[in-house]
């Protein structure tokens, strides 16, 4: 069995019907629980939910505080190869769009980490294009080369099988992420013209794979924009509550990207307003107590620092979504626009004074039987 297998029996569309057509005195029911389950979800994310949303921001907040303390996880993602052979029509890195590719060598890529390393970053995300020259071996390669920098290294490359994946926890990697982009099987195939990437089901049954080969942490998300927001905000539930029954030994993160601007010309079709946002934070810090909920710099420092509040866990600082970007690389581009560009010092400050610790390292592998 995979997730795959059973998403075409689950009953996403009626859920998103429940979501458009709750109620109020639905909305004021939900909200006397105590604790709140999967099912609770679409009235959550409903419309009459967001006028309770200063309940659901304080409710998500205490029990973040509950759960997480005051500690806050900085990470910082790092761009090793814009290469790609897909061509997906809202991405920078899409074949189509002309300009030079870079994959990084060995001594780039030792160059870009001692510099993040410098500046104080110890959780990296490891991120490429999906195309030959991003390999396993290139990958593993890129990996064994920074684990001495960091003390937790994170991917987020093309989707592999049960044995790559184990060849990269080999090498010394310790989280997957992998973002559905859309779990509407219709729209994902509108966008994903050409490439390996327009197998749906293939993607969909990449957290699988993961848990399979026993990563200690996977991070799924949509892509909000390419589809209605509350019917990916379902389809997401679903798999997370799926993966955590079936993977229970592994940890859970989730996120929900925004789409930027990029090189190339997309406007997105669906919108997700900053209020909806926040309150599709809310939700999923309810229903999901335990998880991770990542939040990065593609928001503005303005809407960042409201959503530090609502149940985030863990938060990038000082993101640069081109090769080579952080040394000064010329003649790369990104994958998008990033919208907060304060310093690590600054996203610090910001934290403490909201009452959050700061966090750098979290985690040592040797720790982990």
């Amino acid at each position: 069995m995979s997730f795959a297998s059973i998403f075409p029996t689950l009953p996403i569309d009626s859920w998103v019907s429940r979501a458009k057509s709750t109620t109020e005195a639905e909305v004021i029911q939900t909200l006397s629980k105590t604790h709140f389950g999967l099912q609770d979800l679409p009235v959550l994310i409903s419309k009459s939910a967001f006028s309770y949303i200063e309940e659901l921001a304080q409710r998500a907040h205490a029990l973040t505080r509950q759960r997480f303390g005051n500690v806050m996880q900085v990470f910082i993602p790092m761009y090793i190869s814009n290469v790609c052979y897909n061509s997906c029509s809202y991405c920078g890195f899409s074949m189509e769009n002309d300009y030079k590719r870079i994959t990084l060598n060995s001594e780039e890529i030792v160059k870009e980490g001692t510099l993040l390393k410098q500046r104080g970053f110890q959780h990296l995300l490891l991120l490429t294009g999906e195309a030959d020259k991003s390999s396993v071996g290139y990958i593993a390669h890129a990996v064994e080369l920074l684990h001495p920098y960091f003390s937790s290294i994170g991917i987020e490359v093309q989707p592999l099988c049960v044995e790559d994946y184990q060849k990269m926890i080999a090498a010394g990697v310790d989280s997957l992420t992998v973002y559905q982009e859309t779990y509407h099987p219709e729209s994902y195939q509108r966008y994903h013209k050409a490439g390996k990437k327009k197998n749906f089901t293939y993607r969909l049954d990449t957290p699988d794979r993961g848990g399979k080969a026993g990563f200690y942490r996977l991070n799924i998300g949509a892509l909000m924009g390419l589809y209605e927001w509350q019917y990916e905000a379902i389809a997401l539930g679903f798999h997370l509550d799926y993966l955590q029954k079936t993977y229970w030994k592994t940890k859970y993160s989730v996120s929900f990207p925004r789409i930027r601007n990029m090189v190339g010309d997309f406007t997105p079709q669906y919108e997700l307003s900053d209020g909806e946002l926040a309150q599709l934070f809310c939700a999923f810090r309810l229903v999901f107590p335990d998880i991770g909920i990542t939040l990065s710099t593609r928001e503005s420092a303005q809407l960042r620092d409201h959503l530090f509040k609502l149940g985030v866990t863990t938060v990038s600082a000082e993101s640069n979504t081109a090769p080579g970007g952080y040394s000064g690389k010329e003649n790369t581009e990104a994958q998008f626009e990033i919208s907060d560009h304060r310093s690590l010092e600054e996203i610090k400050h910001i934290l403490l004074e909201n009452g959050f610790e700061p966090v750098m390292k979290d985690w040592d592998r040797q720790w982990i039987a």
